[in-house]
């Protein structure tokens, strides 16, 4: 694999540096009509600039890359552009680029690569699924962002823009319908509604229903529905099916020529009907002697006795009903007023409201926990003795927001944005809506592993409310210093703040901690910076080479069993070198982007077993007390020579822990201590992870595409298109216990579509992951959860 990604690499530069020198001799292209590649652009630093003359790395998608590259949804970006992961797991996500963002499955650990959309920041935790609908671009922007974005982009941000009203339009707009496997049904459109000559609103709407991609069983007598699947059976399981709903309305009106007011209003309804998982156990033939609840004595497992619960990621059981639903509206008012010398003070407010709701069955089994597979060698724990742990919670969240910007015309010799930005963030957890438990088969308790838990009680539950809030002043300047060399310096300082007012009831122990506890505040401050020299060598090939810094903020973590006060965790900030080169070839017909990077990551933000004592169920967030460093570069090209067009790109990285001692909580410690700077090692379990990987940061990725268009009679078109994204193996934790489940296969979807286009309708058979693969799309408690099967069907689309 690494001599591969050497040759792809030597590859991709030969052909940049070869085609430059052709460009740079070539005669000025003829009037022949020949396709070409239109430029891009970017509006990652507040304004609309070419991305080939802009010092950010950034992979940037039309509304028509959106439908040809197969991107329906946010999961779908890992696929389209290097040194991207995203792993699902249901309630939540995972994004990472270049190995930074997040990588613990909560929602006090903020996301290192936010999603803006219209211009206002989403939801950093919950909310992600939200459909991919009347899109006009997508911006996937790699590295700290810290200057324009803040402190939620550290390894990157994305930036959604959705089609505008337009005025002096007609009333022009889409309907596009599809159907496909697992009973696919999608239906979307939009319509352009001109009032006048100063106003005219757009609607666009988004519905889909789907059956589960599950298999799923219940063999727990008290369900009194052995063999069969979900449906009918007692509590009324749903496995999966997906009812989704979405609208938007937007409004532009501009008074005058140099006011422009925009308005959009988005409301869904995204019922997933739950998010199935299985244990991490099932995925091997042959049952492994680790999988033992710390400190119980077991029966000895024979090496390479056959695991009775192997199975299919999409064949599994479970004995606690699932569900998942998400509603939330999102309002953004943007204005913009131009004075007479080119300057442009823009507003943009937001205001979210969203409110989730979801339980499993948090074992993911029918017969109890993973843990109970120990018990094979000697009584059969399933179907007979069943117990479920379960889990389930309701949270709402409510953001408010308002950043201005006061923006310089950009072809000044001194050209600058500045802009202040606030942010607060409240979630809140109703009484009784927020438990964890575990019910055990009295009948069988001596004879399967329990934990220590039980004894005092049967569920931890939480209640109570997260403020977050933000403050942050930013701004950036860019001289000139030279007519094609520029020098830019950008700089933001935030202040954040988040607090607890919570309470708990851990297995019988209460706890409670408000804003006045030492435990329940943390307030922290940044100044994060960029510093950028950009060198426009000709029309056709541009150099930068800046550094960057980066900001997350720090969290509040819960008690742990009443044991001993909560202690925050702080924030992670990191510190990035980068170059690039980008080429505009062969006469407009190619595009090369090549960068290099490198990251000094400080705070690494982990969970791990809590060190004073540490125990399954107990684990806390700290900060990795040393650097954690990463290094890589990447490289995109996108070509169109008449009608054949094809695109790709590639990420190498490597990156290696900073050296600190931590307990798998899996493992246990019999109770000793973990310090996390000086271990020791003779506490069992007591790991040294200096040199270990990240989590969700394979060492090599690429993705390919390509069409080409077959010319029909009467104006017909006919494209093949193909699309192709890899990922090699992955660790989901910093132990990287592969017995465990820590090591995640490689990912390799292929995506293909037929498209046939008769005047303004267009046809199109579709598949994505075209080869079936059953991959692990995120390990978490556990659970194994199934990436997407084949899917593929039909779609007819109408522009009018």
């Amino acid at each position: 694999m690494k001599t591969y990604a050497l040759w792809l690499s030597a590859s991709a530069l030969a052909l940049n540096w070869c085609a430059s020198s052709y460009a740079q001799t070539t005669a000025p292209k003829s009037d022949k009509d020949e396709a070409m590649l239109e430029t891009v652009v970017v509006t990652a630093q507040r304004r609309s600039e070419n991305l080939m003359k802009t010092a950010i790395s950034a992979t940037v998608l039309t509304s028509e890359d959106i439908t040809n590259k197969g991107v329906a949804k946010i999961d779908d970006l890992q696929f389209i552009s290097p040194a991207v992961v995203i792993d699902n797991f249901g309630q939540g996500i995972d994004f990472n680029i270049r190995g930074i963002g997040k990588g613990e499955h909560n929602a006090q650990t903020l996301t290192g690569v936010i999603t803006y959309r219209d211009g206002v920041a989403t939801f950093p935790g919950y909310f992600v699924e939200e459909p991919y609908y009347d899109i006009a671009g997508v911006e996937l922007l790699r590295g700290p962002q810290g200057t324009f974005v803040g402190q939620n982009a550290t390894g990157g941000a994305v930036f959604v823009t959705t089609n505008g009203p337009q005025i002096g339009g007609g009333y022009d707009g889409y309907v596009q319908a599809q159907y496909g496997n697992y009973n696919d049904a999608q239906l979307q459109g939009a319509i352009n509604i001109p009032i006048n000559d100063k106003l005219a609103i757009r609607f666009s709407g988004f519905g889909e229903t789907r059956s589960s991609f599950f298999s799923i069983i219940d063999r727990d007598p008290a369900d009194n529905c052995p063999g069969q699947k979900y449906s009918g059976c007692k509590p009324g399981y749903n496995p999966g099916d997906q009812r989704w709903a979405a609208g938007r309305l937007s409004v532009l009106w501009k008074p005058t020529d140099r006011l422009t007011v925009s308005l959009k209003f988005d409301a869904d309804y995204l019922d997933n009907g739950g998010y199935i998982a299985s244990p991490f156990t099932e995925r091997f033939k042959t049952l492994d002697p680790t999988w033992l609840y710390p400190g119980t004595p077991a029966p000895i497992v024979a090496a390479g006795t056959p695991n009775p619960h192997y199975s299919d990621l999409f064949h599994v059981s479970a004995n606690y009903k699932s569900g998942a639903m998400d509603r939330f509206t999102r309002t953004v008012l943007k204005a913009d007023y131009e004075f007479p010398d080119g300057i442009v003070l823009r507003s943009v407010s937001g205001y979210q409201n969203g409110k989730t709701d979801y339980y499993t069955d948090l074992d993911g089994t029918d017969y109890g926990a993973p843990t109970t597979l120990q018990a094979v060698a000697g009584a059969a724990v399933s179907p007979q003795n069943p117990r479920y742990w379960d889990f389930w919670d309701q949270v709402t969240e409510h953001i408010w927001s308002e950043e201005l910007n006061l923006i310089s015309p950009a072809d000044w010799r001194v050209n600058w944005v500045f802009g202040l930005y606030a942010q607060a963030d409240q979630y809140y957890y109703p009484q009784g809506k927020f438990s964890v438990g575990i019910t055990p088969n009295p009948a069988i308790v001596g004879a399967q592993p329990t934990p220590p838990s039980t004894a005092l009680g049967t569920e931890s539950i939480l209640w109570g409310r997260n403020p977050q809030s933000t403050l942050a002043a930013f701004g950036q300047i860019g001289y000139k210093l030279l007519p094609n060399l520029e020098v830019q310096l950008g700089g933001r300082y935030s202040v954040s703040r988040t607090v607890n007012d919570a309470s708990w009831n851990q297995y019988g122990l209460a706890y409670s901690v408000t804003s006045h506890d030492a435990g329940g505040h943390l307030a922290e401050d940044n100044f994060s910076y960029k510093g950028s020299l950009n060198w426009s060598i000709n029309d056709n090939n541009f150099v930068y080479g800046f550094i960057a810094t980066g900001f997350k903020a720090g969290g509040l973590n819960p008690p742990i069993y009443n044991l001993s006060p909560p202690t925050p965790f702080h924030g992670e900030t990191v510190l990035n070198y980068e170059a690039g080169w980008k080429s505009t070839l062969f006469d407009g017909h190619v595009r090369t982007v090549l960068d290099g990077y490198y990251n000094d990551y400080k705070g690494f933000i982990v969970t791990i077993g809590w060190p004073a004592y540490t125990a399954p169920t107990f684990t806390t967030e700290v900060n990795a007390p040393k650097p954690t460093i990463t290094y890589g570069f990447e490289g995109e090209i996108d070509a169109v020579f008449g009608d054949l067009s094809f695109g790709g790109g590639i990420g190498v990285m490597h990156d290696s822990l900073g050296g600190f001692w931590a307990v798998d909580g899996r493992v246990g410690s019999n109770g000793l201590p973990c310090s996390p700077t000086t271990g020791p090692a003779t506490t069992p379990g007591c790991v040294n992870l200096d040199g270990h990987r990240m989590t969700y940061a394979p060492d090599f990725t690429f993705n390919l595409s390509a069409q080409y268009i077959f010319h029909l009679n009467d104006g017909d078109k006919l494209t093949p298109r193909a699309n192709f994204g890899h990922q090699s193996p992955q660790w989901a934790t910093l132990f990287e216990n592969s017995s465990l489940g820590d090591r995640l296969a490689a990912r390799n979807l292929l995506g293909a579509q037929l498209e046939w286009t008769h005047g303004n309708y267009v046809v199109t058979l579709y598949s994505t992951n075209l080869t079936d693969q059953h991959y692990v799309g995120a390990l978490n408690s556990g659970l194994d959860y199934a990436g997407p099967p084949r899917q593929f069907g039909i779609r007819l689309l109408n522009v009018f």
